[in-house]
């Protein structure tokens, strides 16, 4: 019987996109044909309760190395080699593939009929370094398929392999649960708890760093305020970037029309996006390309709430977005440009009502995890 083993460090309870991609592909999966060989998230009584709580909830197996950071060391080859042959896999699913895949070659010799290696977005930067590419190259070589999430992600890492490995990459994103993410998803009770009722909400769903753009939106508030005086920008999430944050806000004038949430639980993530009239988060490209948006699964999840959106032009974050239907991509980094697009769909209902409603279609027939999870088993 055909058996996968999933190779990762990054895992559920372990926060973050990454982390949750996997999960969601995993649940998709036949969980009497699944073995996950994964870190620990954190080494502390606290992190390994959670990590065993977590663990014992799944359908599927889910073995643990000691270490926080599972990398492609002897000693862990060994490990995934001996749970490749304990448990009868014919093929390997790296969750990602820098640095993992180097295992490889090892589980090729070890039985693995299928090897399939997915990337995310720092790989793209990985690709521009001498060294990095070097591994890359080695391991689009020694898998049969390297995944990618959007044409931009696929242009930079084909670069660093051989032709032949290029002409075998697939293209596997991340995927939106439209019955998480939805119109109806409680936006109201937050808008009420926050006192936002009556007021336009620019909303904007993601970890505080420089890169997402939080600091532009800041930027850019006292042009909407001066054509949408009630205007509130809702910063949803945590990060190390808050107190530049607030500071710019003070700075800037508008602290008492942005509103910080802090880090809210998943499972409010979809009420927060539905308090939005607009999502936006104009991302940017910095580090010279090495700190890059992927891809931006927060525009897919905003367009299945129903809302349109306001996209930067940080690498993948295009392929999130149709431009002109579903919302707008603007320059990066650029405050004028962000206000400009905000202010026209605040001002106009109905081409917020439209777009809203061609993103949700959008989602529903492209970015559904249904959908990509069968693209996933037809790879493996």
């Amino acid at each position: 019987m055909h058996k996968t083993l999933i190779v990762t460090n990054d895992f559920p309870p372990r926060p973050g996109g990454i982390q949750a991609f996997l999960h969601n592909m995993a649940l998709r999966l036949d969980p009497g044909r699944l073995v996950v060989y994964a870190s620990t998230w954190k080494r502390s009584r606290e992190g390994i309760e959670a990590t065993t709580a977590f663990d014992a909830e799944q359908a599927f197996t889910v073995v643990r190395d000691r270490t926080t950071m599972l990398l492609p060391t002897p000693q862990a080859t060994r490990r995934a080699v001996g749970l490749l042959r304990e448990h009868g896999c014919t093929s390997v699913w790296f969750g990602a593939a820098a640095p993992l895949g180097l295992m490889a070659p090892a589980l090729r010799t070890a039985g693995a009929e299928r090897l399939v290696a997915t990337t995310h977005g720092h790989e793209a930067g990985w690709a521009q370094l001498p060294a990095a590419r070097q591994l890359l190259r080695r391991i689009g070589e020694s898998t049969d398929t390297i995944t990618y999430l959007g044409e931009y992600t696929r242009s930079r890492i084909a670069t660093a392999l051989t032709p032949a490995a290029a002409a075998r990459m697939v293209q596997l994103p991340p995927g939106v649960d439209e019955k998480t993410f939805h119109p109806g998803s409680g936006g109201d009770e937050i808008r009420a708890r926050l006192g936002l009722t009556d007021r336009p909400v620019v909303v904007c769903v993601s970890r505080l760093v420089p890169r997402k753009g939080q600091d532009t939106l800041i930027q850019a508030m006292p042009r909407i305020l001066a054509a949408e005086p009630d205007t509130v920008l809702l910063v949803v999430g945590g990060g190390p970037y808050e107190r530049d944050l607030r500071r710019m806000a003070a700075e800037t004038g508008v602290a008492g029309s942005v509103r910080f949430t802090g880090a809210v639980p998943w499972s409010d993530l979809p009420a927060h996006y539905g308090a939005g009239d607009v999502f936006a988060m104009p991302c940017r490209t910095r580090r010279g390309g090495l700190d890059v948006e992927g891809l931006g699964i927060v525009y897919l999840e905003a367009s299945a709430t129903g809302l349109p959106v306001v996209a930067g032009d940080s690498g993948g974050a295009p392929d999130a977005v149709l431009d002109g239907e579903t919302g707008w991509v603007v320059k990066g980094g650029d405050p004028g440009a962000a206000a400009e697009r905000i202010v026209a769909l605040l001002g106009d209902p109905e081409l917020r009502r439209r777009m809203g409603e061609r993103g949700r279609q959008w989602v529903e027939e492209r970015w559904r995890w249904d959908l990509l999870a069968e693209k996933l088993k037809d790879v493996l």
